[in-house]
């Protein structure tokens, strides 16, 4: 073949592959605050949406959803067909909507992570003993380790937050961090991948930062769907290809994920009953 009819033909796909994805009713992926606002984390996880786009030949219409139980909702009422989401999150859109997971994100090579609490070293709180009659803050109720996790690890210790602790907020991830180097509170719930982000981006120092506890492994973020295209066998198939093809793609496409985030690996909602059993101890989740 010459050169030029090479070049007709490679530019005729590729206005080919543009038009498909111009083509059937666009897919809604709805996001976690991952970032520290809106406008950063819509940036951030825009270059994913444009890949399933292309990779699955339909428009994919992305939006953040700034809690985790409102993402949850989200993909529970047919707002979000697709969504990137907390595990507890994630839990409650199976639990009340049939949502599936198709595929967990990787964070440096694995599929877990840790919640954590934490405390300015100048509090002198060393162990959760310490934390009786301080101020405390969860995440959002929506939050695995801002919330469920911590609220579990409490009930197995027999405290009571609402009488344990002087006063107990819920609020974001990273206002518990920023508020916790700043003294302006004495402990709170997170997770290592957003301390570490903290961190890495200067919006907090390590000095400012205690880790007094950690939790067993995790099981990472999930790539979810709705209940309806989880009955679309060819299309889940077409998507977690689409997934798995990212990490080889990070070494030439580094846009396509967040720092540290190394890919994605196929797993079903069995891989969650950790979470699952935590949300039916803590009663945060009635058993059907």
């Amino acid at each position: 073949m010459n050169p030029i009819r090479r070049l007709l033909l490679a530019a005729g796909l590729t206005l080919a592959a543009t038009a498909a994805c111009a083509q059937g009713t666009p897919l809604k992926l709805g996001v976690g605050l991952f970032q520290p606002d809106k406008e950063r984390n819509d940036a951030t996880y825009r270059p994913l949406a444009q890949h399933l786009a292309q990779r699955l030949g339909r428009p994919v219409e992305l939006r953040t959803v700034d809690t985790w139980e409102g993402l949850a909702k989200s993909l529970a009422n047919g707002e979000t067909d697709l969504a990137l989401m907390g595990p507890w999150g994630y839990v409650l859109a199976n639990h009340a909507a049939g949502a599936q997971a198709v595929s967990t994100i990787l964070y440096d090579g694995k599929p877990e992570y840790f919640a954590l609490m934490v405390t300015n070293p100048a509090s002198g709180i060393k162990t959760v003993a310490d934390l009786k009659g301080k101020t405390f803050a969860f995440g959002d109720k929506g939050s695995t380790s801002g919330y469920l996790i911590p609220l579990h690890y409490f009930m197995t210790q027999g405290i009571e937050p609402e009488s344990y602790f002087s006063k107990v907020l819920y609020t974001k991830h990273q206002a518990i961090e920023t508020q916790v180097a700043a003294g302006q509170l004495d402990a709170g719930a997170d997770y290592n991948r957003n301390r570490n982000a903290m961190i890495e981006q200067g919006l907090i120092k390590a000095e400012q930062s205690r880790v007094i506890w950690q939790s067993a492994p995790l099981p990472n973020d999930a790539f979810a769907v709705s209940e309806a295209l989880f009955k679309d066998k060819a299309f889940v198939a077409r998507l977690r290809l689409a997934l798995s093809e990212i990490g080889p793609l990070l070494k030439t496409r580094p846009d396509l994920l967040p720092a540290h985030y190394t890919g994605f690996v196929d797993q079903d909602n069995a891989f969650y009953k950790p979470i699952r059993d935590a949300g039916l101890a803590t009663g945060k989740l009635q058993p059907k």
